[in-house]
């Protein structure tokens, strides 16, 4: 989605559109989009920067990290970035970095594209970890039979063989 801002009459304006999960590309492939990833919010113009605020609904497909069976989650994520253009982006090499400062990104012309904010926002939304259920058993390390289905016939208790000699000394 790319808004232009020449055609923003007032200082701000309201955002609502929809992206199709073709035009986000997650570059992962533990992660699909499920439907239309939902934006909503308000676009703030002014001298210096302009500000973006609002909401991403989306719903995704991820694998549990057990026994990588499909799980969906809904995501509900709320943004907010600062949009500068490049000649009042400070360029010097000494200047210290504030923690306001990695929430501005640099835009040529008059037009933002929101597409790469919306994926950035998707992406760090995902979980670190998710499962299929709570006690989920995972994969056999030996068979890769899903535990949670069937109940593989692999030893538990095997040892390794370079620790076996150390099974005598009893």
């Amino acid at each position: 989605m790319i808004v232009d801002l020449i055609t923003i009459k007032d200082q701000s304006a309201a955002l609502d559109f929809m992206l199709l999960p073709s035009q986000i590309d997650l570059d992962d492939e533990s992660v699909k989009l499920k439907t239309g990833v939902r934006v909503a919010g308000e676009i703030k113009k002014s001298i210096v920067q302009t500000e973006v605020e609002g909401k991403i609904k989306a719903d995704v497909e991820l694998e549990c990290v057990r026994c990588l069976q499909p799980v969906e989650k809904s995501l509900d994520v709320p943004f907010s970035a600062a949009f500068v253009t490049a000649e009042n982006y400070t360029q010097a090499k000494e200047a210290q970095l504030q923690a306001d400062d990695l929430e501005v990104s640099i835009f040529e012309g008059d037009k933002i594209d929101l597409t790469e904010l919306v994926r950035e926002q998707i992406l760090l939304a995902l979980p670190d970890q998710i499962f299929c259920r709570e006690d989920c058993k995972g994969l056999c390390q030996k068979c890769s039979a899903n535990r949670n289905l069937i109940d593989c016939s692999c030893e538990e208790k095997e040892v390794d063989p370079r620790w076996a000699a150390l099974k005598n000394l009893k």
